[in-house]
């Protein structure tokens, strides 16, 4: 752990994110119509080479493809990280009934954007909201389609230095459907993060 970012912020953020992360799945159980399971999130102090930690709910040898949305507002800024098993799209199309023909390429994409671009706004917003402030973000950017985590990690490495990273994963209760949401906060953040925090803990 960061010895300028001790127990009493991680569980903070940790408080923050579960509240975000439920409302953010919420809002996809409602579009599926299916319950979604959360379990506690991970809240870390990294460094790039340690990234992998963060992903240890994910199967490497598994194929997985990956997008990432930039954020920045009051003095915080990062990245939105989505890693979603490709085995979840042919479910995913399923519980989306308008994705009733073969799954292509384009159709995995477009179900890729819009998983992402659920969980990833109303998990940013919800934390937003619980700090006062607003991020804008980014366009969305496909980091990287039926690679493993390995490859991703070792393909991106240069993009995360030191992060405060907090990892949600997402499983559809009864269906084939996991997805990793990472919130990867640049170490510029740290200080502003910590008295949002103070004042919370007050």
């Amino acid at each position: 752990m960061h010895e300028n970012f001790d127990e009493v912020y991680r569980d903070c953020f940790q408080e923050i994110t579960n509240v975000a992360m439920g409302q953010a799945a919420d809002l996809l159980a409602r579009i599926l119509n299916v319950f979604i399971v959360l379990p506690i999130p991970n809240v870390n102090i990294l460094e790039s080479s340690e990234l992998h930690m963060a992903l240890s709910a994910i199967d490497e040898s598994r194929s997985v493809s990956a997008v990432c949305q930039g954020f920045i507002g009051g003095g915080i800024s990062g990245e939105a990280l989505l890693i979603f098993n490709d085995s979840s799209f042919s479910d995913v199309a399923h519980l989306r009934h308008n994705f009733n023909s073969d799954i292509n390429e384009n159709v995995e994409l477009e179900l890729l954007m819009d998983i992402s671009n659920v969980l990833i706004g109303a998990c940013l917003r919800g934390i937003a909201d619980q700090l006062d402030l607003k991020f804008s973000q980014g366009h969305p950017k496909v980091l990287g389609r039926h690679v493993n985590v390995e490859q991703l990690i070792k393909t991106n490495a240069q993009r995360w230095k030191k992060t405060l990273a907090i990892e949600v994963n997402y499983t559809i209760e009864e269906h084939d459907v996991n997805c990793d949401l990472l919130l990867l906060f640049t170490e510029d953040s740290f200080e502003t993060l910590k008295t949002k925090a103070d004042y919370l803990l007050e």
